[in-house]
Formats: C-alpha cells, structure tokens, sequence
C-alpha cells in the first residue's frame, strides 16, 4: 500500500500540465478597500507565450451612457477590438498610446468600428466629443492574464508549475509605468495566492 501511495506522490510531481495551478491575486488600496480593475500577468519561466492567446471575454469596449464599458479591457496582442456605439449621441474615440495608437471619427447610434490592437503595452483611450469619457486597454503578451473584479480579486488560472515572474498594473497605481513585481517567484501544483496593497493616485484630469 505504501508503494502505491508513493507512486501517486510521485505522479502527482510530474504530472505537469495536467497539474496547473490556480493563483489568485487580492488587491487592495492604501485604505483597505478592494481595488477593481487591477491587471495581473503571469509570465511562466519569466516567457512570454508562444503562439496565439486567446481569452474567454468579448474583446469589446463599449460607449454607453457617455462612458467606456468596461473602463478596464485585458486582450492579447494582435486583437481586433470592437468599440460599438450604444448611446444616442455620437462618439470620435482615439488613442494616443505609443504602438496602439488609433482615431476612430465620428460614428452613431448602434454603429461599430474596430481597432487592432499591435504591441503589448497599456492603451489608454478617451472620446474627442466627450472629455469626461477615460478607458484602459491592457495589450498582453502571455496567456496568464485578467483583472481584478469588484471584490479586487482575481485568478489566472491552468499556470503551469515553476518558477514565473508576475505583475501587477493599474492605470492610477503609484508606481513606474504604473506596474510592480509580485513576491510569488514559482508556483507548485495546487492553488497560490498573494495579497498586494497598492497606493493609488486620483485619476487626472483629462484634457
């Protein structure tokens, strides 16, 4: 019996894929509250992946009730992004984000346009007609990515096991280029978590 017992020790090691993990990430800001919006990549091997990536969420930024739906947008590098115009007024959106910058003109009610999202990187885009309109789309290049939800939390999921270099960003983080290392450097084959504290800055002005 104990050699069966070792024997499923041991295939429980070297399993591999089969063996992903889960790593769930809990964000919080300076005053304890949770944090949405939060995006965290993994990076097995410190690698980028290889090959298409491909996300389970509509690669899609809304305009509806004069704002940008969701305010925070995690795609894979090469997507096409869909901005449909569900409010009665017309929108002009734009980014100026070095590698994805793009200007949509002037476009109404239930219309659509694409964009093609090239370069990783953080795309901040915002509406000509409308100042007050601020959206994020965060351009990734691993398979291991998503945000944070209501509660700041999130779990990438399926990570293979060994050592990964992961990564918080949020636009409003007090930080360089907004993002920080975690303290998780590897992951074994069951469930890792992390809870992180961050100071956020108020969101500027936008002009």
């Amino acid at each position: 019996m104990k050699h069966a017992v070792l024997l499923m020790a041991a295939a429980t090691l070297w399993g591999g894929q089969a063996l992903a993990g889960d790593f769930t990430v809990t964000v919080r800001g300076a005053d304890g509250k949770p944090v949405p919006d939060a995006v965290v990549m993994v990076y097995p091997n410190g690698q980028p992946t290889k090959g298409p990536i491909k996300f389970p969420w509509p690669y899609r930024v809304a305009q509806q009730n004069i704002q940008f739906s969701p305010f925070m947008l995690v795609v894979p590098v090469g997507a096409e992004v869909s901005f449909p115009n569900l409010d009665k007024v017309r929108h002009h959106v734009y980014s100026f984000s070095p590698g994805n910058k793009f200007e949509i003109k002037l476009y109404g009610h239930e219309e659509n346009r694409t964009a093609k999202m090239s370069a990783p990187g953080a795309v901040a885009i915002g509406c000509n007609i409308h100042d007050q309109m601020v959206g994020f789309i965060r351009v990734v290049d691993t398979a291991y990515a998503g945000k944070t939800d209501a509660n700041g939390v999130v779990t990438i999921q399926d990570v293979p096991p060994g050592a990964v270099t992961a990564k918080l960003w949020h636009p409003y983080m007090r930080a360089l280029k907004n993002e920080r290392a975690l303290t998780t450097t590897s992951l074994g084959a069951g469930p890792a978590r992390e809870t992180v504290a961050i100071d956020l800055r108020a969101p500027a002005e936008h002009h």
